[in-house]
């Protein structure tokens, strides 16, 4: 059953981005834009989208950490200016985008098409906030006097913005044109990409059975969100770049906010919970493959996965516990072991790919 539209948000999204690739080509022909001009948009569109991912998303959304009321009113002042609604209802979206990921309750489901997951499910009418899903949110008063006053908010913000960087430049039209306009439109496709692209492009090694994708790619247009497999798994690790090459500029700031002592209680979910998640998931991944392969091969390859699995991760336990002794007491003998577990494991974790690997690129029986 298709949801009602809604004329006046459809109306304003439609309009605007019609506008904008309309008249954005005439202003590059007509006008000339200095480069600073292109920084300031540059650095607007970064402070608005952390705002929206370090804010929205991981704070309110899923309350990764805590943090002080000055820092929570720039993240709403900023997430205003992102033109992407109150936290309140953002984050109530999202909360039920979690609860009933890929279902017909998820608000933005990739199962009802890329494009409405990218942008058609915001025209239609929204479901009322459902107090019970944010009643946390509903008690803090800087979180309900944003949603209250979203609208002068968001507009306000932004004809702001407009005023000071066209008095400071002395160029109203520029400033329109890059440091609102094309910036207002260049993220929301960025935030728009988590709920299509990160649930269509990449591999899910943390879970198979949702469309959440991790994808190094997007992180770039996403402020970090592209390891969106990890994180509908761990949603309340403030991190969704968990390695230190991966890049993710939210899990920065706030990483930097807490050494300032602005952020505290950061919550991270622990390396042999994500080591023995990503053996389980490959385990069940390969062994589905297995049952694909010709007769011949199947218990071989059944019993060198079940055999290479458990070895894992019975050593990623000793591990863990080995340098958790190893951080009270440091005795020579336990150094010792841990170092040996440490090369041992990591030559394990060498064949587990191998072995992986071998069975993904076996052809299956054709049906």
């Amino acid at each position: 059953m298709k949801k009602p539209i809604d004329w006046g948000m459809a109306s304003f999204l439609i309009s605007y981005q019609l506008f904008l690739l309309i008249s954005l080509p005439f202003y590059f022909y007509f006008a000339t834009t200095s480069l600073a001009m292109f920084g300031i948009g540059a650095l607007l569109l970064y402070t608005a989208g952390l705002s929206v991912t370090a804010g929205y998303h991981r704070y309110f959304s899923h309350r990764t950490y805590k943090t002080r009321p000055i820092v929570e009113s720039v993240l709403l002042f900023f997430g205003a200016l992102a033109l992407q609604g109150s936290a309140l209802k953002w984050s109530h979206d999202h909360r039920l985008h979690h609860a009933h990921v890929d279902t017909d309750e998820d608000p933005y489901s990739i199962n009802k098409g890329f494009w409405y997951a990218h942008f058609l499910w915001m025209l239609e009418k929204a479901k009322p906030i459902e107090p019970k899903l944010v009643s946390d949110l509903m008690q803090n008063p800087r979180v309900m006097f944003q949603h209250r006053f979203i609208l002068p908010l968001m507009f306000g913000s932004n004809a702001l913005v407009w005023l000071l960087v066209g008095w400071l430049m002395n160029d109203y039209l520029g400033s329109f044109f890059i440091a609102v306009a094309l910036r207002i439109f260049v993220l929301h496709h960025f935030t728009w990409f988590i709920n299509s692209l990160a649930h269509t492009w990449g591999d899910r090694p943390f879970c198979q059975e949702q469309t959440a994708v991790n994808n190094y790619a997007l992180c770039f247009l996403t402020f970090g969100e592209g390891y969106h497999n990890y994180h509908h798994v761990f949603a309340k690790d403030y991190r969704n770049g968990v390695r230190w090459f991966h890049f993710d500029p939210t899990k920065w700031l706030i990483w930097t906010l807490s050494r300032f002592g602005l952020i505290k209680d950061l919550r991270r979910m622990d390396k042999l919970t994500i080591k023995k998640r990503l053996v389980l998931e490959r385990k069940a991944l390969l062994l589905e493959k297995i049952e694909k392969l010709p007769h011949v091969k199947q218990q071989q390859l059944v019993d060198q996965v079940e055999s290479a699995s458990s070895k894992m991760l019975d050593k990623l336990v000793s591990f863990n516990n080995l340098y958790k002794e190893l951080r009270t007491v440091k005795q020579p003998a336990l150094i010792k072991e841990f170092k040996l577990i440490q090369a041992s494991l990591k030559e394990d974790w060498k064949n587990w790919k191998q072995l992986s690997r071998g069975i993904l690129n076996q052809k299956t029986i054709s049906t």
